[in-house]
């Protein structure tokens, strides 16, 4: 696997971690899209984004539900933003921007999925964009 800045520190400060900095809701560890450090620098452009997914059997099911953190640099440049949301399929149902140098929780982020059946991939996207 080729190294990316969201696939480099595998394990420290990105991907599945046993968090330092921020306690999860539930269990020992949390999954990071991004770097767990703060001031870690990489090279990005609108439309770089790492998520995480999994096939879910979404029949009969109303809405899927996520609790994020999003803590977003000081120096993103102009004209980005850093966009969190819920992917269903590929398409993403619910979303929150992040402001440069602020931390947002989110609660609780759903997406209202009653209309779908069947195996659908279900993930959580970190995506820089232009708003």
């Amino acid at each position: 696997m080729a190294l990316t800045a969201f696939t480099s520190r595998l394990g420290r400060g990105q991907g599945r971690i046993r968090p330092q900095r921020a306690a999860p809701a539930s269990g020992e560890y949390l999954f990071v899209l991004g770097d767990e450090e703060p001031g870690r620098r990489f090279e990005l452009g609108p439309g770089d984004f790492a998520e995480v997914t999994q096939a879910v059997d979404v029949t009969g099911v109303a809405l899927v539900r996520c609790a994020l953190r999003l803590r977003v640099p000081p120096g993103v440049p102009a004209g980005l933003a850093w966009e969190a949301s819920l992917v269903v399929g590929g398409v993403k149902y619910a979303r929150c921007l992040g402001r440069p140098g602020r931390e947002r929780l989110v609660g609780d982020m759903a997406a209202n999925i009653s209309k779908l059946s069947g195996v659908h991939t279900v993930g959580v996207r970190l995506e820089l964009i232009s708003p």
